[in-house]
């Protein structure tokens, strides 16, 4: 083999290496970061919309308590508390309702 022929050899497997680095960077790192973006607005959004149910439900809990005149007072005060749990148990079986029933629209 003639020197020209070995730093052309060399020359392409220098070539091949980078090549193989591009892609492997192209093929992990980019999509990861994509996820890291969707993972970091679902995470958001998730907080906000838990912090924003707590807030709407303690509303309704006070709206109960302090808007309905004596119909919950003395012995039926407990009453707010049980609706505001009832609401609340009706927000969450709607997420998970909504999580099941968008996982079986997907699988089809």
């Amino acid at each position: 083999m003639s020197l020209n022929s070995k730093a052309n050899a060399k020359s392409q497997a220098s070539e091949f290496i980078e090549l193989l680095i591009a892609y492997v960077k192209q093929e992990t790192l980019q999509p990861i970061s994509r996820l890291g973006r969707y993972v970091l607005f679902g995470l958001a959004g998730s907080i906000l919309i838990a912090t924003g149910s707590v807030l709407l439900i303690v509303g309704f809990l006070r709206l109960l308590q302090s808007e309905t005149g004596s119909a919950f007072t003395g012995h039926l005060n407990w009453l707010p508390y049980v609706f505001s749990a009832l609401l609340g148990l009706i927000v969450v079986a709607a997420a998970v309702f909504g999580i099941f029933k968008k996982r079986d629209a997907r699988s089809i």
